[in-house]
Order: C-alpha cells, then structure tokens, then sequence
C-alpha cells in the first residue's frame, strides 16, 4: 500500500473506473480497488482533514486486497462474483457484525458509502462557482451521504475540520492535470463512470438486501 503516499493524478482514477465494468456490466474489483486507491491518494494530498475517512478506507483496502488474492480468489473478480458466492455460502450476517466481521460484502458496502460522499463532493466542486465555500460543499456531501451511519459526536467533529477545507481552486490543483478548467473537464469525464458504478453496486446490494449490514 505504499503507493498511497505517492502524487495524486485524477487520469488514474478515471482510468480505473472506465475498466470496472465489464461488458456484462460486472463491478470488476481490481479495477474498483485501483479507483479507490487513487482517491485515497488524493485524500491525502490534502492533508490530515480527511484522515478520519481515508484511514478507514486504508484498511478496508487492505481486507479486500487479502480475499482478492487469498485462496477464494476466484470468487473475489467481481461485485456480483463475491456477493453470490458468500451470500450462498452464508458468510454475511445481517443481524450482527461479529460472526463474520470482515466479509467482502461489508467491507466494500463501506467503500460504497464512502464513495458516494466523494461522488457528491467532487460533483459540488466540478458545478460550483469560483468562490463557492469547499466547507459547504463538504458538509452538504457528507450529510446526504456518510452522516447517516457516524454517531452524533463524529458528525460534529467531522463538520468542524471541513471549515478548515482549503479553497476549491486548492483542491482543483490537487488533482494534477494542469489548470483549475481542465481539473473541471476532467472532472466532468471521471464522475459519470463513477457514479455508474456507484449505481449498479447500489442495485445489486438493494437486491440482496445488504445495504444496511452492521
């Protein structure tokens, strides 16, 4: 995972996410992972602010990269592959976490609500005007998303250091693709291909019923 630390670059990103589906439309998770991985890279670069998710998403990362290449691994190609195969095989509890803590199908759900923050985030900063408050933008992307699932007190300290965001033309320039209007273009190429992804894993965890797995 040492890559993490390494310059963010959103033609990564939307590299990978172009590759992640099939054309069955499967959710290809070598290609999910490298998208996720990219974003993390951008967390990063914007400092500590973000470390209460990208750390989470680190390990989480890191669980989905042990099934990927573990014994089962077949079974880990795709969304759709993994879902079948530890639904059947009843390795995902939803009643509780304990019994099986660390299945494919709660792990990525957690990367899936991360993602979904993200998507409106950037989403907000692509659309937005120049002087648009990043803390606002933030904070409304959290609250439709990942708010839902913290506890009162993480909510407030979350909301807290986005005041501390820096200026949307700060994080445009953390993308490394040159100036804040090809950042915007860029932008506007990526988000579809995510949110399409987004999307289809919504569905298939909405035909399961495993979108609220503890």
């Amino acid at each position: 995972m040492d890559d993490l630390e390494s310059d963010f670059n959103l033609k990564v990103v939307l590299v990978s996410f172009k590759q992640c589906l099939n054309e069955k439309e499967e959710v290809l998770l070598e290609h999910y992972l490298a998208g996720w991985r990219g974003l993390v890279r951008f967390l990063n670069s914007l400092g500590a602010i973000f470390s209460f998710i990208s750390k989470d998403v680190v390990t989480k990362l890191q669980v989905m990269e042990r099934l990927c290449s573990g014994p089962q691994r077949d079974h880990y190609s795709s969304l759709q592959s993994m879902v079948a195969y530890e639904v059947g095989n009843q390795m995902v509890d939803l009643e509780r976490r304990s019994r099986h803590p660390d299945s494919g199908c709660r792990t990525v759900l957690r990367l899936h609500r991360a993602l979904r923050w993200l998507q409106l985030f950037l989403e907000g900063l692509r659309t937005s005007p120049e002087d648009a408050r990043t803390a606002v933008l933030c904070t409304d992307s959290y609250n439709a998303s990942l708010a839902a699932y913290h506890p009162w007190i993480v909510r407030r300290a979350v909301t807290v250091a986005f005041c501390t965001l820096p200026t949307r033309k700060v994080f445009l320039e953390a993308m490394n693709v040159g100036s804040t209007e090809q950042a915007v273009a860029m932008l506007g190429e990526a988000l579809p291909f995510i949110e399409h992804v987004y999307d289809i894993s919504q569905k298939l965890y909405a035909e399961h019923a495993l979108l609220d797995l503890p």
